[in-house]
């Protein structure tokens, strides 16, 4: 199970750090990311985390989102600076098993596959 918190509204410019807590999963059984999905777009993956602690982001947030675990607490954190209404949109943790992250580095997956939060909004306005 996966839950999302910290979501919130804030100007942009600003920071804000969302949290995915983790339970029946660890980092170490594969690998975990964010997605957002804003209303009027698809849903992409924001960042990726691998059990050796590889990461990979979505090109227009390089230098600002920098996703991070917890192993004492198992949790997953995106923080996230310089946001802009862009940035809006609901962000979602998931979690994939080890068979499918170590064959495919760096890349996100679609809906239909892993495990998903239920979402927390993250609002950016200008």
């Amino acid at each position: 199970q996966l839950v999302e918190s910290g979501g919130g509204a804030v100007q942009a410019g600003g920071s804000l750090k969302i949290s995915c807590a983790m339970s029946g999963f660890t980092l170490s059984d594969g690998c975990m990311a964010w997605f957002r999905q804003a209303p009027t777009k698809g849903r992409e993956g924001v960042a990726r985390i691998d059990s050796d602690g590889t990461t990979t982001y979505l090109d227009s947030v390089k230098a600002r989102f920098t996703i991070s675990q917890d192993n004492v607490k198992n949790i997953l954190y995106l923080e996230m600076s310089s946001l802009t209404p862009e940035d809006t949109g609901i962000y979602t943790c998931s979690a994939r098993g080890k068979s499918y992250c170590t064959s495919t580095r760096g890349e996100f997956w679609g809906r239909s596959f892993g495990v998903w939060g239920q979402g927390t909004q993250v609002t950016v306005s200008s």
